[in-house]
């Protein structure tokens, strides 16, 4: 076997720009983008960029399940130059912030389903406001536990109103002790933005609701606003579609990858219909509140991410840090 064959096949070092911009639309907690690149020869890694890890994420949960995100991004742009992107997680554990390092190998076409994921990143955004009034495609739910699936992951529907009714209140409860976390609450300002302040990163005051609202069928938004009323009024509207828990089958740094890549997944297979979902991580940010909702509800797995779908006025996603500030460094090849 040749050298070329053994290393993989060399990264375009004209698309690298794109591979990397395509990979950062992903969702990130508090959009935080807390991902880095390093761009070899013939391999990109994926690093976890410590420096923007929320605080009380203690074990760097979330930042691996966005950093997951960015890592099918990456997959599916390579797929969309023709490439087949092979992936190895975690391929150093002396290294703990280098969480992926992928290669390309002889592909083929971009099929149509990769095209309309493709299609979709341009627009797909975490809808935290009113859904408008429309059903879901036929079919889309089963494509999308189809996807869940594809990623090593599950995704349950809530299709009952008793454990939708226990879901709400588990998710009240642990919201309100959350909300008092001073940790949590200086990660909200730090990452929040008021209006008026444009920024690469965080969430923009257009982008949550000033107070937390309350709406029937819909689950308790993490407060962003923390009563300085920079926020924007998002009551109102027609009730989500479909609620459901995406789920791992265990609950350590591998599993947090996976939920990550499968979270992409999902989210760009319902924008691909014009179906945005709601994320909802805050009632599952500690091990002990994971299992009281498997529990609760009978789940087979571990809770990573709660989301909502439903349609919704196409809204600006928002923005992203430039290419240059993704790459740890950059060896472009020769």
């Amino acid at each position: 076997m040749n050298k070329t064959a053994q290393r993989g096949l060399t990264i375009p070092a004209h698309q690298v720009d794109y591979l990397l911009a395509t990979a950062a639309r992903a969702p990130s907690i508090h959009n935080t983008q807390p991902w880095q690149f390093k761009v070899g020869t013939s391999a990109i890694d994926l690093l976890a960029d410590p420096r923007r890890k929320l605080r009380f994420d203690l074990l760097g949960r979330e930042m691996l399940m966005s950093c997951g995100a960015a890592l099918f991004g990456l997959r599916l742009a390579i797929r969309s130059l023709g490439y087949f992107p092979e992936v190895r997680l975690m391929p150093d554990p002396a290294q703990l912030r280098l969480l992926a390092r992928v290669s390309l190998r002889e592909g083929a076409p971009v099929t149509a389903a990769e095209r309309r994921m493709l299609d979709a990143i341009p627009h797909r955004h975490t809808h935290r406001g009113p859904f408008a009034a429309g059903s879901l495609p036929p079919g889309l739910l089963v494509s999308l536990q189809q996807g869940a699936l594809a990623e090593k992951a599950t995704l349950a529907f809530v299709r009952r109103a008793t454990d939708f009714s226990r879901l709400a209140d588990l998710m009240s409860r642990t919201a309100a002790v959350a909300d008092l976390d001073p940790l949590a609450r200086a990660d909200v300002v730090r990452w929040t933005r008021p209006p008026g302040q444009w920024a690469r990163d965080g969430v923009p005051a257009r982008a949550f609701s000033a107070g937390r609202a309350k709406e029937p069928g819909r689950l308790p938004q993490r407060d962003f606003d923390l009563g300085r009323g920079i926020g924007t009024d998002m009551n109102g509207g027609a009730d989500p579609l479909a609620t459901a828990v995406l789920l791992t089958f265990g609950d350590r740094r591998l599993n947090w990858l996976q939920a990550g890549q499968a979270l992409q997944r999902v989210l760009l297979q319902a924008a691909g219909t014009w179906i945005y979902a709601s994320i909802y991580t805050q009632p599952l940010e500690s091990a002990e509140s994971r299992v009281m909702v498997a529990r609760s509800l009978s789940l087979p797995g571990s809770p990573q991410v709660l989301l909502q779908f439903g349609r919704a006025e196409v809204t600006e996603p928002t923005s992203r840090r430039p290419v240059t500030a993704l790459t740890a460094s950059r060896a472009r090849p020769a």
